[in-house]
């Protein structure tokens, strides 16, 4: 691919790593202001995939959507420094999140 480096594979390895270990439906990694990297796990009929023996991950790189373009400007009120380290979780309504 063309632009694809040893960084962005990092970042990917990072946020799916997040994911699959919180079992939560989206992760998140803000970049810049006018980047993120997205790890989304695909969902069958309210379950997670056909069979429970695999997962199935969707990355996308690329421009922040509306939520995450709010989330960059509270980050940017709050004096938050880009790349944020932390990875943004969301979770699936009704799903208890234990830390």
């Amino acid at each position: 691919m063309i632009g694809w480096s040893e960084a962005r594979g990092a970042q990917a390895k990072k946020v799916i790593d997040a994911l699959l270990a919180s079992g939560a439906w989206k992760a998140t990694l803000i970049l810049s202001p006018t980047e993120v990297v997205r790890a989304t796990r695909r969902w069958y009929r309210r379950r997670k995939t056909q069979d429970q023996k695999r997962v199935e991950v969707a990355i996308t790189i690329g421009r922040p959507n509306y939520q995450e373009r709010d989330l960059v400007r509270a980050c940017m009120r709050a004096g938050e420094q880009f790349p944020v380290k932390k990875v943004q979780l969301k979770f699936r309504k009704g799903t208890q999140v234990t830390a």
